[in-house]
Order: structure tokens, then C-alpha cells, then sequence
């Protein structure tokens, strides 16, 4: 991938056609990324719910007012898997002005519904993919998911680009970052790392106490939800120099154990104020007005991000959807307080309360059972490259020493997913928040403030960056005579095995964390990892 300030190539007349699967915040978020890119088109849409498969449709596809051509809009991703096989069958079969196809898909449903779509997808082939993070809610399924990206071909031999949204690697900042621990070396080799990622004290309670990521047997372990990327940050930094070209690079310095401690320590009945009573629901509690995880103080208040602060869309948007629908302030705020007041109680079916969000519920009695703190630690052991590498002197350690990186999740903070990153080298130490990279540098005691330029919100630019990079490797293999292997390696930057093996590395952390043990990385990942991978036809 070339530098954040990279020039954009010009706009190819035959167009990317993208379809969106998935209409909810991802999705959107994804859809004008691809068009304010300005290298690829949306041009359909998959979504069971009525309003977000029609707002996105209407703002981003056929326009308000009008009407979805032929194509354009399907109620679930199996309605598209059929519709594609019969056009593609029409096509094939002679037939005249038979509508276009897409070329490229974001999957972007729920993370227990990745498998069966990406795996549908692949088997139907031809269609370059990008799956939203994390990749699957099980190390089986992901493996699974391998195999089956393995044979997604297009032109009848090329593996077709796959993409997953580890959006941290694509903002300027990140890639930057990069650059100068790897290319430029600016500390020398790396001792240690430690990698905060703050989710913010209510920022954890809506996602992993309230809703979609609360209930691990429902979802999967908040490391994974929500912290996957960022144990993919730690791996992008510290396993691979870059001083080699792609076609001579030498084997990922691998990790040689990992440990991790958590649990989760706050958001449970224990915790729960005494003058909250037997309330179970914010908006008939006694404590509400005191309690600073108050429903309405969040959703509906101006304090924080709420409908006051004259907001409509995340959180606001993902508690009640069509908010935007209500036409008055008066009427949505109704709406909205209608929304939080749904509750469960002990005779209601525990697939009624795991099948939907409760975002006016109590979360200290919540159904919730993920980790709100936890602690994962990475150790490497010096690894010369061997005596056949090409890229290197055989026996070199450059980039290849003994290191720890230590990553921190933690949900009690003011900072909502503003990461800051310490990390320490022979020569040097770096400290990276969100908007600056600060050198210092101990051979000439100077210290060296960067700015890199942020050009979205959304993570940093993450989300546009990876966006473009993968729109425009679809784009260089449709219409410029690209290889897929080509562009995935120079635009997206991330192999297929990356996916894996950063997906496996926090499968492995939750078994150590489970087992209170440390792990022996080489082990663990032969035989759980590499053994079911050759098993898999490719």
C-alpha cells in the first residue's frame, strides 16, 4: 500500500459496481465511503428491514422519490445469491439487455451471519469481497471461511480480492505509525509495546452491556468484537519488516507465547447502587436521574449524544432506526422513550431476550456476559531469518528480536476508542494517540511531533482508507489488466493467511485467559490452526 497522501489514480469509465449487504451503520458507513472514493458506484442493496433497506436505497442508489431498477434491491443476501445465479444464467443462455451485475460486495450483517454469507458468496464465485470484522465468531468458522475464499475465482483462475474491515491499518496515522517503526526504524529494533484501546464508559455499556455485543453465546468474546483489529495492529507492527519486496519478503516473525487475564468486573448485579431497588429498566428506576448510565440521559438527553444535542444518528439511530422518520422533536423523543422503556422480565424466553437489544435496560441487570476489562500479552523470541532467505544476510535479526507487546481493552474511560500506543526500541521511544506521533529519539536527544493529516472521522480516515483500497483493487483488476495477487498485495495490503492468523491469535488469548495459562503460540497454532487449514480443499 503506497503512502496516505497518495495522488488518486483517475476514475475508470466501466465503473466498480457495488452491492451493499447489510443496511445498518457498517453498511452505510461503507456505502459512502465507496462514493465519496469516487472509483466505484453502489448499486444495490440487501437488507431484511423495510426502512434501512429503503433509506439506503433512496440516498444512495436509485434517489428519493424514485423507484429501485431492476437489480437494485433485495430483502436478504439469499435473495441476491438467487437473482445472481439467474441473470448470470440469462446471460449466458443469450438472452438480450439483461441487466449488469456487481462486481464487488461488502458483507456487513451481523457477525454470527459472516459465514454463511462470505461462504454462499464464494461458492456462487466471481465476486471480489469484503467482509466487515471480525471475519467469524469462531476459529472453526474461520477456517472454514479460508477454504471457501480459497476457490472464490474470477476470470476463471485468479483468486478474487478479499478484504476484512481491520480499518486500523488504512488511516493515515496507522500507516505512518508504520513507516517509521519498520521502514524508517527511527528507535531501532522494538523492545516492547503497550496498546490501550479506551472504549469509553457508555460507549461499552450500548454496545457490550445493552446491545449486539453483550452475550457471548450470541455473539462472541468482546476481544473479538470489538478488539480484533487491534490485536492485528500489534501483528502488522511487530511480524513483518517491509524492507523486502513482495515478491522476496521472508516468513512473519511469529510470536512464541501468549497470556491474557480478564473478566468481567463491573457491569453486573453486584454492582448495582441500593437505591436503584428492583428496577430492571432506566425509565422507572428511582436512581435514573442520578445514575450516570441513565437510558435518557444517553439516548434522549443533550449531555452525551443524544436526541437533545439535536443527534439522530449513532447511538441514537441504532436504538430506533427510523428516528428520522418522526417528523417533529416532540414525536421522535416519544418514540424514542417508547423504545427504552421495552424490558424483559423472568418469564419471557431467553431466545426473546438474546434475539433483540434492550438499550433501556438496567445494565446492572443486563443479560450481559463479556469481558468489560481485559489484558493480552504477546512475546516474541529471536527468530534469524534462515540461511536460504534471500532478502537478508543469513542469521539476520534486524526486525527479528525478542519483543513483548502488551494490549489493554478497557471500558471505564472518557476517551471512546481514542487508542494510544507506547512503544520502545533500542535507540528510542514513540508515543502515538490519535492525532500525533511523538519521537524521541535518544542518540541525538531530539524529540520529533508528527501530524498526520485525518481525512474522515471514521477511525481515523480507516474507513474511507479501506474502502478506497479496496474499490480501487477491484477497479485495477477490472479494467487495467491487474492480477488479483497484485493488487491484493499493493492496495490492500493483507493477505488472506494475515486474516487468519490475527483472527487465531485472539481465539488463542481466549484460551489462555480461560485456562489461566500461558500458551505456546508455534503449538497451539499447528495444531489447532494448521492442521484443520490443510484439511481444507482449496
Amino acid at each position: 500500500m503506497s503512502s496516505a497522501k497518495q495522488l488518486r489514480p483517475p476514475v475508470s469509465t466501466d465503473t466498480p459496481r457495488i452491492l451493499i449487504i447489510g443496511a445498518g451503520s457498517r453498511g452505510r458507513t461503507y456505502a459512502r465511503s465507496v462514493i465519496s472514493s469516487g472509483h466505484g458506484v453502489v448499486v444495490a442493496v440487501a437488507e431484511p428491514d423495510d426502512y434501512k433497506r429503503n433509506h439506503l436505497g433512496q440516498t444512495m442508489i436509485w434517489g428519493a422519490g424514485g423507484s429501485p431498477p431492476d437489480g437494485a434491491v433485495f430483502t436478504d443476501w439469499r435473495e441476491f445469491i438467487a437473482y445472481e445465479a439467474s441473470r448470470r444464467a440469462r446471460v449466458n443462455g443469450g438472452e438480450k439487455d439483461v441487466p449488469p451485475g456487481v462486481d464487488a460486495v461488502f458483507v456487513c450483517v451481523l457477525d454470527e451471519m459472516h459465514r454463511e454469507v462470505v461462504v454462499a458468496l464464494a461458492k456462487l464465485g466471481g465476486l471480489h469481497i469484503m467482509c466487515e470484522k471480525p471475519l467469524a465468531t469462531t476459529l472453526e468458522d474461520c477456517v472454514e471461511m479460508y477454504g471457501a475464499l480459497q476457490s472464490n475465482k474470477v476470470d476463471g483462475h485468479q483468486r478474487a480480492v478479499f478484504s476484512i474491515g481491520h480499518v486500523l491499518r488504512y488511516s493515515p496515522h496507522n500507516m505512518l505509525l508504520r513507516k517509521l517503526v519498520l521502514q524508517d526504524r527511527v528507535i531501532g529494533d522494538i523492545l516492547s509495546v503497550v496498546h490501550t484501546e479506551p472504549v469509553g464508559w457508555w460507549h461499552f455499556t450500548h454496545s457490550y452491556v445493552r446491545g449486539n455485543w453483550r452475550r457471548e453465546s450470541a455473539s462472541a468474546p468482546s476481544l473479538l468484537t470489538k478488539s480484533c483489529h487491534d490485536i492485528d495492529i500489534l501483528l502488522w507492527l511487530l511480524c513483518s519488516p517491509t524492507d523486502c519486496s513482495a515478491q522476496d519478503s521472508p516468513p512473519a516473525h511469529q510470536p512464541s507465547a501468549i497470556a491474557s487475564t480478564g473478566s468481567l468486573q463491573y457491569f453486573k448485579r453486584s454492582r448495582k447502587p441500593a437505591e436503584a431497588g428492583t428496577a430492571t429498566n432506566c425509565l422507572s428506576c428511582p436512581a435514573e436521574q442520578s445514575c450516570k448510565y441513565s437510558a435518557n440521559r444517553i439516548y434522549v438527553g443533550k449531555e452525551l449524544r443524544g436526541l437533545g444535542a439535536g443527534n439522530t444518528g449513532w447511538p441514537v439511530s441504532i436504538v430506533l432506526p427510523d428516528i428520522e422518520s418522526y417528523g417533529s422533536g416532540t414525536e421522535a423523543r416519544g418514540a424514542l422513550l417508547a423504545e427504552l422503556a421495552k424490558d424483559y422480565d423472568a418469564n419471557t424466553p431467553d431466545s426473546q431476550v438474546s434475539g433483540r437489544n434492550w438499550f433501556g435496560r438496567c445494565v446492572y441487570e443486563s443479560d450481559n456476559d463479556v469481558c468489560d476489562e481485559q489484558v493480552v500479552t504477546i512475546t516474541w523470541d529471536d527468530d534469524p531469518l534462515p540461511p536460504t532467505d534471500g532478502c537478508a544476510a543469513p542469521g539476520s535479526l534486524r526486525g527479528r528480536t525478542a519483543k513483548t507487546a502488551v494490549f489493554h481493552m478497557v471500558a471505564q474511560t472518557k476517551k471512546i476508542c481514542d487508542r494510544y500506543t507506547h512503544l520502545y526500541g533500542v535507540d528510542g521511544e514513540i508515543f502515538a494517540d490519535s492525532t500525533t506521533i511523538t519521537v524521541e529519539d535518544f542518540r541525538t536527544g531530539r524529540t520529533t511531533v508528527h501530524r498526520p493529516g485525518i481525512e474522515s472521522l471514521g477511525h481515523g480516515g480507516g474507513d474511507i482508507g479501506l474502502t478506497r483500497q479496496f474499490v480501487l483493487a477491484v477497479d485495477k483488476v477490472k479494467n487495467h489488466g491487474w492480477s488479483t495477487d497484485r493488487a491484493q498485495k499493493e492496495l490492500i495490503g493483507c493477505t488472506l493467511e494475515e486474516v487468519i492468523r490475527s483472527h487465531a491469535m485472539v481465539f488463542c488469548a481466549e484460551a489462555a485467559r480461560r485456562g489461566k495459562k500461558v500458551i505456546d503460540w508455534p503449538e497451539w497454532w499447528a495444531t489447532e490452526v494448521e492442521a484443520k487449514l490443510s484439511q481444507v480443499p482449496a
